[in-house]
């Protein structure tokens, strides 16, 4: 019913960890920690997947379409995003019904398909984001 003080006091220095890391970042930045928490829960769901735990499996499942939906595509603009903004939104949609049937249908297969759009996409904002400013800029 209790956790240990110890295990309390771990994870509420995690969230002021996080918190910090948070507010320190740029905008830049925290696109990058949405990439990096989509991809963790999509391999989390995939290895819940694989060990038959179904209680994780929804978890991180449901973890990773609200980051695609309430993060990802929440900060979408798409004025000044134009076509990129839209074929982001409408690849996060994809992602977001691939993983809804994911879940439902059990298939590792859907989950795997996601990983790979979704790690794409990651990859290219990590690197473009360190890549260095231009000069002049």
């Amino acid at each position: 019913m209790f956790t240990p003080a110890s295990a309390r006091a771990m994870s509420a220095y995690r969230q002021v960890g996080v918190q910090s890391m948070v507010d320190g970042a740029s905008p830049q930045q925290l696109i990058k920690m949405l990439f990096d928490g989509l991809v963790a829960s999509i391999n989390a769901a995939r290895g819940a997947m694989e060990r038959g735990d179904v209680g994780e499996k929804v978890r991180h499942i449901g973890k990773a379409v609200r980051i695609l939906q309430e993060g990802l595509l929440a900060v979408l603009d798409k004025e000044k995003g134009g076509e990129l903004a839209d074929n982001l939104a409408a690849l996060y949609d994809y992602c977001t019904t691939r993983l809804t049937l994911a879940n439902a249908r059990n298939d590792v297969a859907m989950v795997n398909e996601v990983a790979q759009l979704v790690g794409t996409v990651a990859q290219g904002w990590t690197e473009m984001t360190n890549a260095p400013a231009p000069a002049g800029a």
